[in-house]
């Protein structure tokens, strides 16, 4: 009895020591600092914006990305939040795009898409409309698709340009196409009880879409000046900026940082990006599947590459997105926090994160305000002085 006494004694002290030895450990384990799996993302910083849509079966990111940016811009300026009606600018940009076909005698681009200056360039023409006065779907649906639809149209376009003349009547039954799939467009509405028509609308929201500058960075025009960028979306031959990438890059940082967005233009034919795991990544090895599951070395971007790539149509003019803020990853590289038109997807539901190599090879242009432009410096006298611009 007295041995199994000593043995249970025995036993009992080692089972205490041992529980006292996991607790330290739990202690320590609890003390130190656990290493953060994946990317990790912290929100440096991150700008109002209304919710996350989706373009569906379109090819209008344009729109979507573009009118997002313009919401935003007017919760910065004190107007509200307002849903702005994406389709609105769609209907008309269609028939400014098929004038130019006609006119242009079929040597032109007519597609779904656009850029975002057609935006700005349509609510100069036409004016806004809020999206619950006028949502572009007919019959009941709850999806866009205008896939049918601009089968019918570019076959109508096609055929009209064939003829030696023209009467009025193919803009009528263009028009009619439009009416049939996506609706009638209001020509006056009530909203927030007031009676508007999409003009007056537009002016009531004290937006200046001349407020506005579209950026590019391409070497085979110089720095500093303007010119029409080659790509196909651009069918109203809009004229761009042209500076460096490093520009570009410091003027979004000095955006985001003083409270301005920025709708982004580029290329999401990459294997890096995956808006399903909400991520935009430019890996330094494009086949390691490490990419997906955390932080890896990325390629060091130059001015050749971009324009490289340019040229031999690896990065082309894929889609548009909304640009709202800057974030790290657990290593502390940054990020940019990006608004997609592709529904409430992946794990950031409709946003992902785009690093700063993607975004300095993959960019095709971006959208600012004016004040965020880069200064431009010179010399007088010996002294270098600076306008035209912000300091960044």
């Amino acid at each position: 009895m007295k041995k199994m006494f000593l043995m249970a004694l025995a036993t009992t002290f080692l089972l205490a020591s041992y529980s006292v030895a996991q607790e330290t450990d739990k202690a320590k384990q609890e003390d130190t600092p656990k290493e953060k799996k994946g990317y990790a993302f912290t929100v440096e910083s991150k700008l109002p914006c209304t919710k996350v849509k989706s373009q569906d079966r379109t090819g209008t990111c344009w729109s979507f990305a573009t009118a997002s940016f313009v919401e935003s811009e007017l919760i910065r300026t004190g107007q509200g939040e307002h849903d702005l009606s994406e389709m609105f600018i769609v209907k008309n940009t269609y028939k400014d795009k098929a004038r130019n076909y006609v006119l242009r005698q079929g040597k032109a681009n007519f597609s779904e898409g656009a850029l975002a200056h057609d935006l700005l360039n349509a609510v100069k023409r036409h004016g806004l409309v809020p999206e619950s006065k006028y949502s572009g779907l007919v019959d009941g649906k709850k999806r866009h698709d205008h896939s049918e639809m601009t089968a019918l149209l570019t076959g109508m376009l096609q055929a009209v340009v064939k003829r030696k003349s023209l009467s009025p009547k193919w803009k009528q039954s263009f028009n009619k196409i439009l009416d049939v799939y996506m609706g009638t467009a209001p020509q006056q509405f009530e909203y927030q009880g007031k009676t508007y028509s999409p003009q007056s609308f537009a002016k009531s929201l004290k937006f200046n879409p001349n407020d506005y500058v579209s950026l590019t960075s391409f070497t085979h025009h110089p720095f500093n000046e303007s010119f029409v960028l080659e790509i196909p979306d651009n069918y109203s031959n809009g004229s761009f900026h042209n500076v460096p990438i490093d520009d570009i890059v410091k003027t979004i940082d000095r955006a985001i940082k003083n409270g301005y967005s920025v709708a982004w233009d580029g290329d999401v034919s990459e294997k890096g990006f995956v808006s399903g795991r909400g991520l935009a990544v430019l890996p330094k090895n494009p086949s390691s599947s490490r990419m997906y599951r955390e932080p890896v070395e990325e390629m060091k971007v130059t001015q050749e590459m971009r324009q490289k790539t340019f040229e031999n149509l690896s990065t082309t003019d894929d889609h548009l997105m909304h640009l709202v803020g800057i974030a790290r990853d657990k290593n502390g590289k940054k990020y940019y926090i990006i608004k997609n038109s592709w529904g409430e997807i992946g794990p950031h539901k409709g946003y992902l994160y785009m690093s700063e190599a993607y975004v300095r090879l993959k960019t095709i242009a971006i959208l600012v305000h004016k004040d965020m432009m880069p200064k431009k410096e010179t010399k007088k006298k010996g002294k270098e002085t600076k306008k035209d611009g912000v300091d960044i």
